[in-house]
Parts: C-alpha cells; structure tokens; sequence
C-alpha cells in the first residue's frame, strides 16, 4: 500500500469516527488547538521568521511574502479569533432541511452530513492551517492539508502543535488522531489526487496554475477559485466621497488578497470623476492602467487643475489590453477603463471577470438593482468594498475557500459548504410492496411537517 493510500484510509476512518462526535467535544477540542497555539506564538513566530528570510534570500513576490507573513499586523490574533469563531458556531451537522409524512408511522427527513474527507491544497499563506482545521473538525470532516514548501517551517511547527493537542486530548473529546493530517511533498499531493475512493473533495487555494493543475490530475470533485479578477464600477450618478473611500479600500486595504480590485470601470458623466483616480494615485500610490481615451481625460483634468506634475506622471501608465483585464496584478496597480453604461460595465465583467465578486457604487437603486442580477459572479456588491469578501466577514468564523463555482457551494465557503445531505427515513416496519408503485394499493400521504418541531 502506497503512503498516499494509507493517508487517504486513515483520514477516512477518522471521519467516520468524527462525524458521530458530539458538537460539544468537537467544539472542546478546538478550544484546546486555540489556546495551545496561542501559547506557543514565540515558536510559531520564530519558524515563520525562518521562511520569511528564506522567501526574500530566494526572490519571491512580494505579494507572496505579504502572504507568508504571519504575524504582520494583526493576522496571527486574527486567526486564533477565527478558531474560537468557528468552535462557537451552530452545529452544522444533523440539521433537518425536510420533513415528510410518506404515510402513518412512515417519516422522511433530509439531514445535513458532512462531505466527508477533506484535501485541501495551498501556498503560502500559513494560517490556513488552523482555519482549515477548525472548519473541518467542526463540520464533523477529517481534512489532509498540504502547504507550500515557502512556509515549511511554519507548517511544520503548527502541525506540530495541531496534531499534539488532537492527540492529548482524544480520550476527553472523542476526536480521532487522524482527523487533520498535514502532508509535505509533492509526491503525497499526487497520490492522493488518486484516492478518489477515500477523499469526497479537493480545495485548492493558490494560483491559477495550482488549480488548474489538480483539476487536470484528479477525478475527485474540486472546490476552488483560480483568480481574483475583481471589479468596482462607478456609475453616473456614484457619490463621490463614497467612490474614493471604496476603491481605495479595494485596492490599498490587502493588494495581494483575491478580493483586491484589479479593475476600475468609471463612466466619464460622473461629475470629478478624476478625483477618484487622483486619490487612488496620491493617497494609494496606485499605478493607474488606463485606456487611451481615459487616459487623455484624466491628464487633461489634471492639467485644467495645474495638479499634473512628476508624482502624476509616474502613477499613469498605458493599459494592456490583451492582459489587464484578464488577470490578477496583486500589487498596487489598477486597469482602468470607461464604460457609457451599467448595461456595458456588465457585459464588460461578465467577459472579463473570474466570477469572484464585483462592485458597483452608484445612488441609482434601479441601476444596482440591474447590476446586482446582471453580474455572474459568486459576490455581488452595492456601494461596499470588494475586500468585504471573506468568510470571516460574512460570520462564517473563517473559510475553506472561496468558489466561483455554481454547484454544491459558492462564494466564501465557511461549515455550509463542508455539510451535504442525506435521507433518513423512519418507519415501523412498512414494506414498498404495500403501496402504489411497488404492486399494492396504499396511496402516500405526502403531508411536509413543521421542521421547527422535528427533533431527532
């Protein structure tokens, strides 16, 4: 038997044995996991020094370092809030969706179960490790994580933690050893995209090649995003403070997140229209990709204003047409393009957009209401920034990932996307054969029940 295949069959019957844990000591041992890694923070911190200097010594991204970095700001604080969030949560599991009287004493229920096991896939960004243990271990899945190699020495040390702690505690909570594995190399990755017979489903959070990749190299369902291609269009009639305040935040707040705004549609009838681009420039540091006719607009208001000077023209670039709009910069640079309409900004994201989440700002109800139905993308926003897509943010404690994909789950996907669905039904010994269809004669009675009185 391969290692990937023992992995695969471990992680599968520690989810069998998980998903018939209590909430309560599924929710216990996460507390346990917050505030062992917690204690440890010096440790953790000082592993994750060792792959910053290494990610900078090999010439990585600085979009990736910001990534790696887990204690920048307050994102290690962030993470352990996000392990309690998710440990306090509803249990996701055993809730009754449909109740249905087939006939006397004869009781159909959908019940939410979990998926089952869990591989999920991702670079850099450390701190995934416990968001994806807790969401798995809440929602009752066992989950096998892979990290990538730049954040080895964080990985190894949390896992290190993580495993200790499921370990110690066992006997108390119930949870299985097994129930989180965390796996290095590659040649792991690619076994278990083979075990299609023990894992339910793979999430992949990286690049767009990452998850291209493992979608060509598995049979197992995958729940992911390949880019962040989003988009913020000011309307004709946007209020400007509001305009400046959102697409600063767009773009600014965390330019290497998949929720950035790489894509500033602007209709040339809104009044100052170029103070937006003036701000993002100057308040920002934003490198403006600009069409030409937007281009020539924006320099000649400025102009007009005696405000064009060297700082200006360092931040307007001409925009690349047969990239721009189509991929992630992850850094502070913005494509920017004038649209006559709401009806074109839409065709214009929904051509170009990775499905992520898109924004309009405008204080015309009808046109949000046109480009909050128009738009085919997992997160459609009115006058809000494109950063507030995250799972954290919408209450789902953290995520597993965000989906632009329109089957099973889809945008920021917290415990309801890890739980799918099973029919229980409840007889008294009643047989298919009695009733029409099978060759008898009882009629079904079909009568749905109260599900705010079903308790199982």
């Amino acid at each position: 038997m391969s290692s990937s295949e023992q992995i695969a069959k471990n992680a599968r019957r520690a989810g069998n044995v998980l998903k018939t844990i209590s909430d309560k000591n599924r929710s216990n041992v996460l507390y346990k996991i917050h505030d062992e890694l917690k204690k440890n923070a010096s440790t953790i911190e000082k592993a994750n020094q060792l792959d910053l200097e290494a990610a900078i010594t090999s010439g990585l991204s600085p979009s990736l370092i910001k990534r790696l970095d887990l204690f920048k700001g307050d994102k290690f604080d962030t993470m352990l809030q996000g392990i309690k969030d998710v440990a306090d949560l509803e249990d996701p599991v055993g809730k009754v969706k449909i109740a249905r009287q087939l006939d006397e004493d004869l009781i159909l229920y959908q019940v939410t179960a979990p998926v089952g096991v869990l591989l999920v896939i991702f670079e850099s960004r450390p701190e995934v490790i416990a968001n994806i243990t807790a969401l798995a271990i809440k929602s009752g899945n066992a989950g096998i994580l892979k990290g990538g190699k730049e954040s080895v020495n964080t990985f190894r040390e949390m896992a290190r933690i993580i495993n200790g702690t499921i370990s110690r505690y066992e006997a108390e909570t119930g949870v299985p050893v097994g129930s989180v594995q965390l796996i290095e190399t590659r040649e792991d990755v690619s076994g278990l995209l083979l075990q299609d017979e023990y894992i339910d489903l793979v999430v992949p959070r990286g690049s767009n090649a990452l998850v291209r990749q493992i979608k060509a190299n598995t049979k197992i369902p995958v729940l992911g995003h390949a880019d962040g291609i989003c988009s913020v269009y000011l309307d004709d009639e946007a209020d400007l403070e509001k305009a400046k305040r959102i697409t600063l935040d767009a773009k600014t707040n965390y330019p290497a997140g998949c929720n950035a705004m790489e894509t500033l549609l602007i209709n040339p009838k809104l009044p100052n229209w170029w103070r937006v681009l003036d701000h993002l420039s100057r308040k920002g540091d934003v490198v403006l990709h600009l069409t030409k006719d937007a281009k020539e607009a924006y320099i000649q208001k400025l102009k007009e204003e005696g405000t064009f000077d060297d700082f200006s023209s360092t931040k307007i670039v001409d925009v690349d047409e047969s990239k721009d709009f189509d991929g992630e910069f992850l850094s502070l640079d913005c494509a920017v393009k004038f649209v006559s309409s709401t009806k074109e900004a839409i065709e214009h994201i929904n051509l170009h957009s990775s499905k992520h989440t898109d924004a309009i700002v405008t204080e015309n109800e009808q046109h949000a209401e046109l480009f909050l139905k128009g738009i085919d993308s997992s997160g459609v926003y009115w006058n809000a920034s494109t950063r507030f897509a995250d799972g954290f943010r919408y209450g789902f404690g953290t995520e597993v990932g965000i989906s632009t994909s329109k089957i099973h789950a889809r945008g920021p996907v917290g415990l309801d996307g890890l739980v799918t669905y099973q029919y229980q039904l409840r007889g008294t010994g009643q047989v298919a054969s009695d009733y029409l269809g099978a060759g008898g004669k009882k009629a079904f009675v079909h009568k749905d029940l109260d599900i705010t009185k079903v308790t199982l």
